[in-house]
């Protein structure tokens, strides 16, 4: 189960590391379809995390005892919950252009649209970037609570 977590996350981050190079190009209708196949990429990779991790915290490893009195999980998954919040406005404004893509038609996106976008995604890079800090920090047991 390790394995297939580890995967969807490298894939997560791949996807938006992606959209964070394709959104700073010039908006073509290339472009538009990157980043519409590249939310679905990352939507998936986020489901896939979050079925595999929920198995692996409350069936399978250590168990859930463990996992709610280490410091780093309890900021990782508030960090999780926080770029799962953020990816909503790329997401529906990805979503939103599939119909007009689909009639071979150029979607009107505005400057400060893409701007917004590309700002969201640099923050859901960084606490992405922390998520991976507080995993590795989660491993080696460091900030766990005993009580």
């Amino acid at each position: 189960m390790a394995f297939f977590h580890h995967i969807a996350a490298f894939s997560l981050f791949s996807a938006l590391i992606y959209q964070g190079i394709v959104i700073r190009k010039p908006f073509t209708q290339q472009t538009a379809q990157s980043l519409i196949k590249s939310d679905q990429l990352y939507g998936l990779s986020a489901l896939t995390i979050l079925l595999v991790g929920f198995a692996r915290v409350l069936y399978l490893e250590k168990g859930a005892a463990f996992y709610f009195h280490s410091m780093p999980f309890i900021i990782k998954i508030s960090l999780f919950v926080l770029i799962g919040i953020l990816s909503i406005y790329p997401s529906v404004t990805f979503f939103s252009w599939r119909t007009t893509i689909k009639k071979h038609q150029f979607p009107d996106v505005s400057l400060t649209t893409l701007t917004r976008i590309r700002r969201v995604i640099y923050i859901e890079v960084a606490a992405l970037i922390a998520v991976i800090l507080c995993a590795a920090m989660m491993a080696k047991g460091v900030g766990y609570i005993a009580y």
